[in-house]
């Protein structure tokens, strides 16, 4: 093959549109209405054909077009609105700043293996990048000191057509960089800036390129370069895509080589932020530069370097947490481990939850739980989930409640997800706080004030654009695949942009039970073939290419709409991305939510709905076990759980037709005298009301930033300070109380009851407690107490400090407390003793814990009973 000598060719703009560039590279673009109406005067047609890529869309333009442009006065004067809009926006003063004050080097780094920001950069798959992206939005939107990391995936996620069987197929059409709003990053004298990484047996050269997401810089590694070997040059070539290997591969590149790129780039990041797994080998390499950096020993490095680490989980079943094998793991850290001054054994053992089981696989999750300081899941009930999942990597038998893992629910960038035609609605009527600070529920409470004429005005026409594109949609679709010109005609057809209109858009994995209305197609057939009152459907979403039970999951859908009885009432839109979602989530009337409980951490698809008025109909699973009540939306079912997983479908499908049948379709048919429909135009304003406010990523970054990263931030300068001084205390203190703590014991345990303990009450508990060399003050003795259930465990327990008497007897101390009786029944408690200093990240950081083994209690305690 020839050599091949590349150079790149820029749009050449005469000197009174440059504004255009400056706006075009600046994902500020993507969530201001109008900017994206900038671009859309400029050319309807090629704004459309281009994918909403406005800096392909300049390149493409003609000089006849630039040209009239220049001379358009008003289009010249909306530019400059425009770009003055965006350069206000970046020099506006941030809410960050009005928590105190910062200093430069306060830098917050958040790592993903994808983010979905717009359609024209396709480095996302689903929810998980979607979040994100709409991260980084809202960061940029409070102005935290916050950088992003991924990957620049040449590829990305596969593009989806269905066969004519139905069978989903996957394309990788290669993304031109050159013509993304992305900038290579250059040294100054004009070459790439560049660094290497040591993969396998070789080094790898990995360039860096930017996206700017308004305040925020996202930075992207690429390994596709010719001095590269064909394998390397594959790393970054598609998202998710490839075996295990590809993906150890991916994910040392984005964390080991993550903490590189930003070295390389002269960013030295006080916070990491790894939302997911995929990045936990940053806390390997954070730990590694500053050994080499302060000649410390790991365990002080580690303690230096976990106060600045925060880990967000997004999977509630262990299944969806990366692993690689011992042997895999050898084959690509067998010289890493070695830079970090520890033995093989030490190294795999971070990542496993037996020590010393050889046979164990390496968890990336238990990576980030281990050597991070803050850790969650995203919404209230994953939070229990994940504390459930993650117990066993505490050791010490920490109740599950104790488990040091909390929850943030997640949320969604609003400004992004709304509609023009609504956002307008709320300018007029909510004032313009509402997208400057979209998390103040006391906005919203306005919401009363817009006219229920003009509410259902404005959602009729996006519910009319809807159908409008879905059936433009649906004839690429079929033209596509070959079909003939009257099966193509049929699709003007489908859809009534006046019937009730449900969505379900979303990744089709089995769990998510995207077929679930289809377990009765009688029953479903008379549904939505009532030409009363009729109802209509619109399907969207990816299987994993390597996900076979969700592929068929799409045929069975697809072969079940082409039966005449939902041909005109179902349609499957293929190719779901943010383009699609975004017209989907404006447009519905209805968003349905199927998922088994338990297994949606959170979804955000369906808070997507809420700024654009429409409903949700969903299992009471992820962030809608918060968000439901009854003037918000409907639940199916009230979160029963059944072993039988087909039980559990006929159970909740029938749920879902009574609650359509007798519920949501007679709201929204029912017409007062005016054709409006007043009941349902009440649910729509009680949603509004209550929940777009707390469903944004404002508060939800918000809460990241006040609960998580400024504490991380001023707990990290006060581990680097002087020397590192208090991380080499507390990692020498910690291997002291090692060495030390097969000394502790828990003696007599002693309750003074009477004959009845009433509510309002408390019951004294004396203990004796052996610490031998160990200093009292180095320990936290406590009661763990609470009721009992009829397995004889505590549940929901608590615990209770107790106190050092002073009293030392043959090396025996004694300490009391007293438990609050503050509910009638059966309770019970324990004795533990924990290893404590002030500069642990949680009570149990430091894996010691002794518990009183004498499971009998006094008799006096067993015989209580605590009375109203």
């Amino acid at each position: 093959m020839r050599t091949v000598r590349t150079f790149v060719v820029s749009p050449s703009l005469p000197p009174k549109l440059q504004p255009l560039r400056e706006v075009a590279y600046n994902l500020w673009w993507s969530w201001d209405r109008d900017a994206i109406e900038l671009f859309r005067r400029l050319d309807r047609d090629l704004w459309e054909r281009t994918g909403h890529n406005p800096v392909k869309m300049l390149g493409e333009l003609s000089q006849d077009r630039l040209n009239a442009a220049v001379r358009d006065d008003s289009l010249m004067a909306y530019i400059d609105r425009v770009e003055t809009k965006l350069r206000n926006y970046l020099q506006s003063p941030s809410w960050f700043n009005s928590l105190g004050p910062s200093q430069p080097s306060d830098i917050i780094v958040y790592f993903s293996a994808e983010f979905g920001l717009t359609e024209c950069v396709p480095i996302y798959s689903g929810g998980l990048g979607i979040l994100a992206g709409d991260h980084l939005k809202s960061a940029s939107d409070l102005g935290l000191p916050l950088v992003g990391v991924g990957l620049m995936y040449r590829q990305g996620y596969f593009q989806q057509y269905l066969n004519a069987d139905g069978w989903q197929q996957e394309t990788y059409p290669d993304n031109n960089f050159y013509t993304m709003p992305v900038t290579l990053m250059l040294r100054e004298d004009g070459r790439p800036i560049r660094f290497h990484i040591g993969i396998q047996d070789r080094d790898v050269v990995v360039q860096i390129w930017r996206v700017n997401v308004g305040r925020v810089n996202l930075y992207l590694l690429d390994t596709n370069l010719r001095c590269n070997r064909l394998e390397d040059r594959q790393i970054t070539a598609q998202l998710y895509g490839g075996d295990s290997e590809m993906r150890i591969r991916q994910e040392i590149l984005l964390g080991i080589g993550g903490i590189r790129a930003l070295n390389a780039l002269g960013i030295a990041p006080k916070v990491c932020h790894m939302n997911e797994g995929h990045a936990a080998f940053l806390s390997l390499e954070r730990i590694r530069m500053v050994m080499e950096k302060h000649q410390l020993r790991f365990a002080q490095a580690r303690e230096a370097t976990v106060s600045g680490n925060v880990f967000t989980t997004h999977t509630p079943v262990p299944a969806g947490h990366d692993v690689f094998a011992p042997n895999l793991m050898e084959k690509y850290f067998s010289n890493y481990f070695q830079q970090i001054g520890i033995s093989w054994d030490e190294f795999l053992a971070l990542g496993r939850i037996k020590a010393q089981d050889r046979n164990e696989s390496f968890s990336m999750t238990t990576l980030a739980l281990r050597l991070s300081s803050h850790r969650n899941g995203v919404s209230q009930l994953h939070g229990m989930v994940s504390r459930e999942m993650c117990k066993p990597v505490w050791a010490g038998d920490v109740p599950v409640d104790e488990v040091p893992v909390t929850s943030i629910t997640n949320g969604i960038h609003v400004r992004s997800w709304i509609s023009r035609e609504m956002s307008e609605l709320y300018d007029r009527y909510l004032g313009p706080r509402w997208s400057d600070r979209p998390s103040d529920m006391r906005v919203f409470n306005r919401v009363d004030q817009i006219p229920d004429e003009e509410l259902w005005r404005t959602h009729e026409r996006r519910r009319e654009r809807l159908v409008t594109f879905a059936r433009r949609r649906l004839r690429q679709q079929l033209e596509h695949r070959g079909a003939s010109p009257v099966e193509t005609a049929l699709a003007d057809e489908v859809l009534d942009p006046e019937a009730l209109t449900i969505g379900f858009a979303r990744r089709f994995a089995t769990y998510k039970r995207g077929t679930l209305l289809f377990q009765d197609m009688e029953r479903f057939a008379r549904i939505i073939g009532n030409k009363e009152r009729p109802v209509q459907i619109i399907f969207a979403g990816k299987a994993h290419p390597r996900d076979t039970q969700g592929k068929e999951l799409i045929r069975k859908l697809v072969h079940a709409i082409r039966k005449e009885d939902f041909r005109r009432r179902v349609v499957f839109l293929e190719n779901y991305d943010i383009n699609v979602a975004r017209t989907m989530v404006q447009g519905v009337d209805v968003w349905l939510n199927t998922p088994r409980r338990g297994m949606e951490a959170s979804g955000t698809s369906g808070m997507k709905v809420l700024a654009n008025g429409g409903l949700n109909l969903s299992i009471l699973d992820g962030w809608w076990c918060e968000g439901y009540s009854h003037d918000t939306g409907w639940a199916i079912g009230r979160g029963e759980t059944y072993e039988d997983e087909d039980y559990q479908n006929a159970v909740e499908s029938r749920a879902l037709y009574d609650l359509l049948e007798k519920e949501v379709i007679p709201c929204f048919y029912q017409r007062s005298s005016d054709r409006l429909p007043r009941n349902w135009l009440r649910m729509m304003k009680g949603s509004m009301q209550k929940l777009i406010g707390h469903f944004s990523t404002n508060r939800m970054v918000s809460e990241y930033a006040q609960g998580f990263y400024l504490p991380s931030l001023r707990r990290y300068d006060r581990f680097i300070a002087d020397n590192l001084q208090r991380a080499k205390t507390l990692a020498d203190w910690k291997d002291s109380m090692r060495d030390r703590w097969g000394e502790v014991q828990i003696g007599k345990v002693e309750a003074v009851a009477h004959d009845k303990l009433l509510v309002g009450g408390k019951l004294e508990v004396r203990c004796q407690i052996r610490l031998g060399a160990i200093d009292p003050g180095d320990v936290s003795v406590e009661l763990y107490q609470g009721p009992v259930d009829a397995e004889g465990q505590i549940h929901s327990g608590e615990a209770v400090a107790m106190e050092a008497k002073g009293d030392v007897r043959d090396g025996w101390h004694v300490f009391t407390g007293q438990i609050p009786c503050r509910y009638s029944g059966q309770c019970g408690f324990s004795v533990r003793v924990i290893a404590s200093h002030p500069d642990l990240v949680d009570k149990y950081d430091s894996g010691l814990i002794r518990w009183d083994e004498e499971q009998s209690a006094e008799p006096e305690v067993a015989a209580a009973k605590v009375e109203s």
